[in-house]
């Protein structure tokens, strides 16, 4: 009985390739490699502020003797109370409302090399993919968590992990062969001047490398050993980002000049320079097959995973009765059905501003800005819970007990807050319009998408009566 339950629950390595798949993503890297070699040192600050933090604290949580659920749904809730519960779990999954256009937009763009690359700066050709990509992708995820958690570690493999190795190996070729560098490390460039709001905005775009840490926590029934395997891959896990979002922005920033690199179609620039150079042009078709599939493979998981924790809020009464309806294979259909939907309506956002790239940051620093808030309550649930939850046994804490809880979370506090207050001020070099209607555009987005948990507030008191279910309610009447 044993036996078979650990030959399904998930590995340490499995883990690993859940948690990097939805983090480590390629997309990223033309927006990092903007800030050329000063990127070293706002990877590594925003490690220290943000990604050790979150993963020391979601490593803790997760480790917890007994525990039955993770996630930051049933975190926040066990800290705060259920309406605190329904916020946090809100904000990660609208967030990522905002967030899929973003890594759709890079698919398309990808998939404009197979016709045309001038075709990403089109913007109806990319609403027209990214819209299709998407729907097509609920579909399969209508098919039961199982079917995509596999065809995403495949993917991972194929898409992510090779071409981002690839990418890799290819500068460090480009570097022993002498070619010319658009790059240069100095003591001036690797240590930026914090007196520019634009090294400030840095902080933002490599935070956003960073998102979703915790969110593998979700899956804590499916592993095995949970409360042991979750510290040890949140660790590997990290390393690996590290390494290779640095290494892979800094292989984009020696090959493009800054004013040259696309956020969208970045990273085929990148490697078609590459292959030019090295007479082997002739392995783009393939890559940019490789890279789609490992972006589907990213997508398929950040499709039903959000859900699957907001369907528990659901679940609790908050929303309406019908989201929360299963199919034959224990998907909550209607729920991804109004998830797409809500996308469709989001990705119009690319027809309000007046270029791509523009489009594409205002969606990544609206995702950015959501997700942070969902960060803040995490943090501070971490320091409830280590009061609260004292007497449980843990298969790892973070050192020092109840001080070194409280250095982790502010340290991570720190990190929020800054990324937050850095987030309304627009970029430089980037077409977003004016800076009054990128402000007013970006605080109606942020006011809209958090909006509806007021209303799903009142939803549960007027029809669930003071946590009283409808059915009691009815029975004490008659009687």
């Amino acid at each position: 009985m044993n036996k078979s339950a650990n030959k399904k629950g998930l590995t340490t390595i499995a883990l690993v390739l859940l948690i990097t798949g939805a983090i480590d993503s390629i997309r990223n890297l033309p927006t990092t490699a903007l800030f050329g070699s000063s990127l070293i040192f706002f990877f590594i600050t925003s490690a220290i502020v943000f990604l050790i933090p979150a993963a020391l604290v979601s490593a803790e949580l997760s480790s917890t003797e007994n525990a039955e659920r993770g996630g930051i749904y049933h975190w926040v809730h066990s800290a705060f109370g259920e309406k605190m519960g329904l916020l946090s779990i809100w904000l990660q999954w609208i967030n990522t409302m905002v967030w899929f256009p973003t890594i759709l937009s890079f698919i398309a763009g990808t998939a404009t090399y197979f016709i045309d690359p001038q075709l990403a700066q089109n913007k109806l050709c990319l609403v027209t993919i990214i819209l299709s990509t998407f729907w097509f992708l609920t579909i399969i995820n209508l098919k039961g968590i199982h079917t995509s958690a596999r065809f995403a570690n495949v993917c991972s493999l194929i898409g992510m992990v090779i071409p981002m190795a690839l990418i890799i190996f290819l500068a460090i070729v480009w570097l022993f062969l002498g070619k010319p560098l658009q790059i240069h490390f100095t003591a001036a460039t690797l240590i930026p001047s914090f007196s520019s709001s634009e090294n400030w905005i840095s902080l933002t775009a490599i935070m956003t490398s960073f998102l979703g840490m915790e969110l593998a926590t979700v899956h804590i029934r499916e592993v095995n050993q949970a409360q042991k395997t979750f510290p040890k891959a949140l660790f590997l896990s990290v390393v690996w980002i590290l390494f290779t979002m640095i290494m892979g922005s800094l292989a984009i920033a020696l090959v493009l000049p800054k004013n040259q690199i696309n956020l969208v179609s970045g990273v085929m620039q990148a490697f078609t320079n590459f292959f030019a150079a090295y007479h082997i042009s002739w392995l783009i078709p393939i890559l940019t097959g490789m890279i789609l599939i490992g972006s589907l493979g990213s997508m398929t998981s950040w499709v039903i995973s959000p859900a699957r924790g907001l369907l528990q809020a659901a679940q609790s009464g908050y929303l309406p009765k019908f989201l929360t309806k299963q199919n034959k294979h224990g998907v909550a259909s209607n729920l991804l059905i109004t998830q797409a939907t809500l996308v469709t309506v989001i990705c119009l956002a690319f027809l309000l501003m007046p270029s791509v790239n523009g489009s594409y940051w205002l969606l990544t620093d609206l995702s950015t800005q959501l997700y942070v808030l969902m960060y803040v309550l995490m943090f501070a649930a971490a320091i409830a819970l280590k009061y609260k939850l004292s007497s449980k046994a843990k298969a790892f804490t973070i050192p020092g007990g109840i001080v070194g809880m409280w250095v982790v979370c502010l340290l991570g506090l720190f990190g929020c807050i800054v990324t937050l207050i850095v987030g309304f001020i627009p970029p430089e070099g980037i077409n977003v319009g004016s800076a009054a209607h990128y402000e007013i555009v970006f605080t109606s987005g942020i006011v809209a998408m958090i909006l509806p948990v007021v209303f799903f507030y009142f939803y549960k008191k007027k029809f669930s009566g003071m946590g009283i279910p409808q059915k009691m309610t009815v029975v004490s009447a008659t009687t």
